[in-house]
């Protein structure tokens, strides 16, 4: 049972890490095919704030797959409260 738990844990947070990296690769193709966009126009410098805005979504779902969200053991703590519950 508990071999299943932790192959389960792995396996989602390596399918986090490369939603993550998916969703890095698509920032950044977009982004700057907007930057080259702003400056074939020359039309000041709009593309800074989808940038600014998306980088910060971006941000925040990186220190969510990267780093231990405390969430995360809270979350454990009531599966396994639920499974105990079961028995």
């Amino acid at each position: 049972m508990q071999t299943t738990i932790n192959y389960d844990q792995a396996k989602r947070h390596v399918e986090r890490k490369i939603g993550f990296i998916i969703h890095l690769a698509v920032f950044t193709m977009v982004n700057a095919g907007l930057i080259l966009l702003n400056l074939q126009l020359g039309h000041g410098n709009w593309s800074i704030w989808p940038l600014f805005g998306w980088g910060i979504g971006l941000f925040f779902h990186g220190l969510s797959v990267l780093t231990h969200a405390p969430g995360n053991s809270w979350k454990q703590r009531m599966i396994q409260h639920e499974l105990n519950k079961s028995r």
